[in-house]
């Protein structure tokens, strides 16, 4: 063999290698923002049945204005599309933490923890919560491969050709901190 046709299948191996290399990037880019589409379904079915557990507590909770007027402003601030991956997460930490101090307040009206409508609505949204907790970390672990394919070698000189960056990870806000440490329990 001459050493032309040697070069050539060298040159062919790299060039198959290469695109091979970029195209599990852009998958894998595309499960990334598959994932973040993930979450966004279940922000928005959250979004969606956050008016009716509303409108079903005014009616029993007439005197709490300050925990709906709360709920309320946190939903339309994580509606309110913010740009960032730590805005989202804040805003999201912010109203996660108005829901549970909503469903805290249903416990001082019996009526209210009675009614089927609310039983209902709070099953859904303890749901759609599940949800977007599986939603994240199937988005954490899509981001952590991605990041990790495009921080070893030889992927990282294709990633840097090719102009991949790393994304952001779905932390807790500063809100759900507490969830870190551990539950202190005293007798």
């Amino acid at each position: 063999m001459s050493i032309w046709v040697v070069l050539l299948i060298v040159v062919a191996v790299i060039g198959l290698y290469v695109m091979s290399l970029y195209n599990t990037l852009v998958r894998m880019r595309n499960s990334v923002k598959e994932a973040w589409s993930d979450i966004e379904v279940q922000l928005k079915r959250r979004f969606d049945l956050i008016p009716n557990v509303l409108s079903t507590v005014k009616g029993y909770a007439k005197y709490e204005s300050e925990t709906l007027e709360k709920i309320i402003a946190a939903r339309n601030a994580a509606f309110g599309k913010p740009q960032n991956m730590q805005e989202i997460a804040k805003t999201e930490g912010e109203l996660s933490g108005a829901l549970k101090s909503l469903f805290a307040l249903s416990e001082s009206y019996p009526d209210l923890k009675a009614n089927t409508n609310f039983l209902e609505l709070q099953r859904e949204l303890r749901d759609t919560e599940d949800k977007i907790q599986a939603a994240r970390r199937f988005y954490n672990g899509n981001v952590l491969a991605f990041n990790t394919k495009i921080q070893q070698f030889p992927a990282n000189l294709i990633a840097g050709h090719f102009n991949f960056t790393e994304q952001p990870l779905f932390e807790l806000a500063t809100e759900e901190q507490a969830a870190r440490n551990p539950v202190k329990v005293e007798f």
